[in-house]
């Protein structure tokens, strides 16, 4: 197949700051393997990592990549045009004029990716209904491509107004300026949507990435030798390299997107449908709420940047194991959002002196230094102790009091963001059960969930690659929207149905493009629905058929109590866009179960350690996870210890090893 569906070798390849983590599925068998990042050229580690495997002709390779994510946030992206309609050369700048604190009297500080004086207007001018108002000026079009030559320019931005009904105008810039040699990034193929700012900045974050993602994908795709590349999108799912190049913003939460991919699969084959995903690395720390299936959002921000696309609903902070500590100007005690990355690393690393979270728990005991990566990685204990005890001296304090207290700081930060995205959403976490991962997820995950008083914590089989697991677990997804402004109780269903069959032809045309039958795809529709005079929609899923259509406006109303704690059953109901999914099942992983064996080996039993609780010393057992059956039980507190991440149980828990070899962590007696 096209996709390389039918090949036995399957590659996860997810590159993170710290680590970047592979997953290898052949002959029905997983390999893992976690090598150091290489933030200059992230290339390298996996190059590295694949040397094995690689060259391939059939092996399928799926990447989860922040090359785009980084590129946006550091403000390395491409030197790019902005063109518009004369009249809106300057509503990158002018945006919402929403304010994050309100009542501050300080003036808040913008970040631009584009200077005002690579902003051009266009004379034309397309009406809301579609009509063409003012023809397009072409000699306008060739003097402002002077321009874009003589400022080395190489990427540009188009979005027109109104383009969302009408593109005609734009497509004839769009093609004119790459027959000139320039990437385009336009507007009415990007986001054919209303609302001028989110599409335009849509529109120029896609320019600004365009020359890093493509150069990235161009080098990445030449030097795996024939394999074939994928890329994970933000939605979930996969697509092409070559749809990645030209639409890169599509990629921006790739990473974080494979973990809640990889949650979701490993906590329903448990028996879990409702989870929260706490997915904790060397960086930063990214959770989303899984209630049933997987939440998404079309009003995200990275950074400070709105984009407007369909995206996994991730609430990311800078808290992970490498999150520097230091003391501030207050003589207070803080932990990150800086990291030390990959290199320096944290001082027990031997490359530098910088202390970070994981320099903690190392003083606390709460790592095995004998065992760290599996016993492949050197660790200096002793250099985490020295810088450690440099900032306990600044603040008057012990080298235990210090760590303990920068791990509650790191607790506290993270636990702010499970909150954001379950109870300030109107979701119990009392109901749900978290799945921790991540290299240093395991560390923190207990005692997080008792201050949240989530009852579960699910440690999955391979928690330190499960971003890279979740990557041979996605499918390939597509995502179509089309702005249709009605009102939903005046308008014909045969209406609606017309538009969303000219979406679902293009979604299955494309689909076929890249490997896959009519027949083996699926298609779900949706509608973004408001009440009129409301500038926020609700996504609702919208089912064809003369019983089914008005029922989204009953789903509407459910949605809209759920979350506002009201609704106006007589109010009219506005229409804003179509919204059309298009997923292509692709082969499972398929988990298997072991039959249960209550004994715990012996060759499970590594040693003896001491660690700290709160202020009290503890000698505890030190488990070796890859040794233990289907049916063990273990009560804390304890060290549970495999070649990618450790997980502390805390006294007062019991973990119990699932028929997949899942940690199930409780309070003891609660089961």
């Amino acid at each position: 197949m096209a996709d390389g569906r039918k090949t036995d070798l399957r590659i996860g390849v997810d590159s993170g700051g710290t680590f970047t983590d592979l997953v290898i599925h052949s002959g029905g068998q997983l390999t893992v393997r976690k090598v150091p990042s290489t933030p200059a050229n992230p290339s390298q580690a996996i190059l590295q990592g694949l040397a094995d495997f690689l060259p391939a002709e059939q092996a399928l390779v799926i990447h989860g990549t922040t090359v785009g994510t980084n590129a946006l946030l550091e403000k390395k992206g491409g030197r790019i045009a902005f063109i518009t309609t004369a009249g809106f050369e300057d509503i990158i700048f002018i945006g919402r004029q929403t304010r994050k604190n309100l009542y501050s009297l300080k003036g808040e500080e913008r970040s631009f990716i584009i200077s005002p004086r690579l902003c051009f207007g266009l004379e034309e001018r397309i009406q809301a209904g579609g009509r063409v108002e003012k023809p397009l000026q072409k000699s306008d079009l060739e003097r402002i491509i002077t321009v874009l030559r003589k400022e080395r320019v190489e990427a540009v931005a188009v979005c027109l107004l109104h383009s969302y009904v009408n593109p005609v105008h734009e497509q004839l810039v769009a093609e004119r300026l790459q027959q000139a040699g320039f990437r385009v990034s336009c507007s009415s193929s990007l986001l054919p949507e209303y609302r001028e700012f989110e599409r335009a900045s849509t529109t120029v974050i896609n320019a600004y990435l365009l020359p890093v993602m493509d150069r990235y994908l161009a080098e990445l795709q030449g030097r795996l030798s024939g394999a074939r590349l994928k890329i994970m999108q933000s939605n979930e799912g996969y697509i092409s390299t070559e749809k990645a190049r030209q639409e890169p913003i599509k990629t921006i939460l790739s990473g974080p997107t494979g973990g809640v991919v990889g949650a979701l699969h490993l906590a329903r084959a448990a028996g879990f449908r409702k989870v929260i995903s706490f997915d904790m690395g060397g960086t930063s720390t990214d959770v989303s709420l899984i209630d049933g299936r997987i939440k998404r959002s079309t009003e995200n921000l990275v950074g400070d940047f709105p984009v407007r696309l369909p995206m996994v609903d991730v609430h990311s902070v800078g808290a992970g194991g490498g999150s520097v500590v230091y003391v501030d100007k207050g003589g207070l005690l803080r932990v990150g959002p800086q990291s030390v990355g990959a290199n320096p690393g944290p001082a027990c690393y031997g490359l530098g002196d910088i202390p970070a979270v994981t320099d903690a728990n190392l003083c606390l005991g709460r790592l095995d230094p004998e065992f760290f990566l599996g016993g492949r990685m050197r660790i200096y204990p002793e250099r985490s102790r020295k810088a450690l005890e440099a900032v306990a001296r600044k603040i008057g304090r012990s080298l235990i009091e210090t760590a303990l207290g920068v791990v509650a700081i790191a607790n506290a930060s993270m636990e702010k963001a499970i909150r954001v995205i379950s109870v300030e959403r109107g979701y119990d976490p009392r109901q749900f059960s978290l799945v921790s991962f991540g290299g240093a997820g395991g560390l923190h995950a207990v005692e997080m969930a008792d201050h949240l008083r989530i009852p579960r914590v699910i440690i999955p089989r391979f928690a330190g690659v499960l971003s890279a697991l979740g990557l041979l677990l996605a499918d390939s997804v597509k995502d179509y929207s089309r702005s249709f402004i009605r009102l939903a109780q005046k308008t014909d269903p045969e209406e609606l149905e017309k538009s969303f069959a000219e979406m679902t032809d293009r979604a299955v045309e494309e689909m076929v493009e890249d490997g896959f039958r009519p027949d083996e795809v699926l298609v779900e529709r949706q509608l973004d629905l408001r009440y009129l005079g409301q500038s926020h929609e609700l996504t609702i899923p919208y089912r064809s058929g003369a019983f089914h259509k008005f029922s989204y406006l009953n789903e509407f109303h459910r949605q809209h109590r759920r979350l506002f704690s009201y609704y106006h059953q007589h109010r009219p109901v506005e229409i804003v866009n179509l919204r059309v999914r298009a997923v292509a099942r692709a082969p499972k992983i398929k988990l298997k179960p072991y039959p249960h064996s209550p004994e715990i080996p012996a060759a499970a039993r590594i040693k003896k350690q001491w660690l700290y609780h709160g202020k009290e010393k503890r000698r505890v057992e030190v488990f070796d996870r890859s040794q233990l059956l289907a049916g063990n039980q273990i009560p804390g507190p304890a060290l549970v210890v495999d070649a990618e991440s450790t997980t502390f149980i805390p006294p007062g828990y019991t973990a119990v090893t699932d028929r997949f070899l899942n940690l199930i962590i409780e309070k003891a007696g609660s089961a």
